[in-house]
């Protein structure tokens, strides 16, 4: 996270099922107005199943920011949109 927020990562972003929120910038993004950079998945040590995820995302008005486990914990209750921009692929996932 630390490499990440010295890239310009600094914001928290918050998951919601049609948007992302920066509470501190008061913030709302829709899932057309971001881009997720980076997706970094951390098993725990003792299980497998107990597993954090990190997302790096850009926005278009160029806010940056770290999101965190949020898409397994909550995939049942996103809209279709946010599924489909959060989904984990070659070209993200670390």
């Amino acid at each position: 996270m630390e490499a990440l927020k010295k890239q310009g990562y600094t914001q928290d972003f918050n998951l919601h099922s049609d948007w992302l929120e920066c509470i501190r910038l008061d913030l709302k993004l829709n899932p057309e107005e971001f881009h997720v950079d980076e997706i970094f998945r951390f098993e725990g040590m003792n299980d497998p199943d107990d597993s954090e995820v990190l997302f790096a995302i850009s926005s278009t008005t160029g806010v940056k920011g770290l999101l965190i486990d949020a898409y397994g914990a909550y995939s049942e209750s996103l809209s279709p949109e946010m599924i489909k921009r959060l989904k984990v692929d070659d070209e993200t996932k670390h």
